[in-house]
């Protein structure tokens, strides 16, 4: 049975976000991002800050040999580790305290990442973005190893790659702005792909593989255009990499990764870069009581 639900804080679990004062670092997760090579690391470091600002305990940087001191250099509280190739990627994956990962944030699309992305995906928390999409949208043996705690955030060009068939149906129901029809194309998706899509937009719809849907629906009050800025993206998916490694669950993180984000941005407002959305995070979390 298909049910909706708008976002608000209201219905979100929001509350799992508290920390005991007895807690130490590895309750609260380790995420692995997945970076690209030399001068390809920035969007895979938004990532991991947002992760580490949403408090995973430990969030590590993977990236090739030759741009470790790159990323070294920009990160302290992330840590950095070398992923020569599938072989490290998979000795890395074999600590059981590692449990969310991202791949995708200035990635890359070449056979290495293609390898690295196969070797990811295990039964393991993960969110998909931008060039590990393109991977799966060129490669079918790929998509069939997604799983229901997989997390793809395709904005509406990577969909169209992703899915073609399910986009055009959507473009020949109603116009890019119909929440119904994009909902409706998310679910199908997310059916046929055995995950959880996020389809970006003004109006963000996560669907399930079991046809649940929900929609953020960010207009008049709830409006966030300065999210519409290089980087954004790429923060969102460490937002819920990071709320994976915290515990929740796919769709619950999908759902309180879109709200504080889109919250971030309301809170900033105008002159946002997609770097203030994980410095705006602790003030959004109090303003929750958390």
């Amino acid at each position: 049975m298909t049910t909706h639900q708008h976002i608000t804080a209201d219905n979100l679990p929001l509350a799992q976000l508290s920390k005991s004062i007895d807690s130490h670092k590895f309750m609260h997760g380790h995420v692995l991002v997945l970076s690209g090579g030399v001068g390809r690391g920035g969007a895979a470091r938004l990532a991991a800050r947002g992760a580490l600002r949403i408090g995973a305990g430990v969030v590590t940087l993977g990236c090739p040999p030759a741009a470790l001191l790159e990323n070294a250099i920009a990160l302290d509280a992330v840590m950095t580790r070398s992923i020569k190739d599938a072989e490290a990627l998979q000795a890395c994956l074999a600590d059981p305290r590692l449990n969310a990962v991202c791949i995708g944030p200035a990635f890359g699309t070449g056979p290495r990442e293609a390898a690295l992305l196969a070797a990811a995906l295990q039964d393991r928390a993960m969110v998909l973005d931008a060039d590990a999409l393109t991977l799966l949208a060129a490669d079918p043996d790929l998509m069939s190893g997604l799983h229901d705690t997989c997390i793809l955030t395709p904005h509406a060009g990577e969909f169209a790659r992703l899915f073609p068939d399910i986009a055009a149906r959507r473009a020949a129901v109603a116009g890019e702005g119909d929440a119904l029809a994009k909902a409706a194309a998310a679910r199908a998706a997310a059916e046929r792909a055995g995950a959880v899509v996020l389809l970006k937009g003004a109006d963000t719809v996560i669907a399930t593989p079991d046809g649940q849907v929900a929609i953020h629906a960010a207009a008049g009050a709830m409006a966030a255009p300065w999210l519409a800025t290089a980087g954004a993206g790429d923060v969102l998916s460490g937002f819920i990499a990071g709320l994976l490694g915290r515990g929740l669950a796919p769709f619950a993180a999908a759902k309180a990764g879109a709200w504080l984000h889109a919250e971030c941005a309301r809170q900033f407002g105008p002159g946002l870069i997609a770097e203030d959305l994980p410095d705006m995070l602790p003030r959004v979390l109090r303003g929750l009581g958390l």
